[in-house]
């Protein structure tokens, strides 16, 4: 089954609920960081599970809405959306520190090679190009 791909302005309107399911899981990873050091305990182990399930929940929200989370150290949420820029593939990219998803990277560059989403399509619009 294709995956929907999404333009930037309809990746900027599930923000929202993408950046509190983010919020979640960023929460939930620090709390098995902090677990991690007691593991051989079968409390925090038992903890640690429970955790770690919450967390592949989330992330299956995040999937059922069209987006991959790409951040396990749990330290700054990462979160990319398939999408085109100038009919090209590529993953819209949103970081839980930025405001909007301003970004974008093609599938082999990564994080490392984003590049700013040109501003007219980040409305929609007329002049928004797929």
């Amino acid at each position: 089954m294709a995956r929907k791909l999404f333009t930037p302005a309809q990746a900027n309107r599930t923000l929202p609920l993408v950046r509190r399911i983010v919020d979640d899981i960023l929460s939930k990873g620090r709390s098995l960081r902090r677990l991690a050091p007691q593991h051989g305990e079968p409390a925090a182990r038992e903890r640690m599970e429970a955790l770690g399930a919450e967390i592949e929940s989330l992330i299956d929200e995040l999937r059922h809405i069209g987006c991959d989370y790409k951040d396990f150290a749990f330290d700054t949420g990462l979160v990319d959306f398939p999408g085109a820029i100038d009919e090209r593939p590529v993953l819209l990219c949103w970081r839980s520190d930025e405001p909007r998803v301003e970004w974008y990277h093609a599938h082999d560059a990564g994080f490392a090679g984003r590049t700013r989403i040109p501003e007219d399509l980040l409305v929609e619009g007329p002049a928004a190009r797929a």
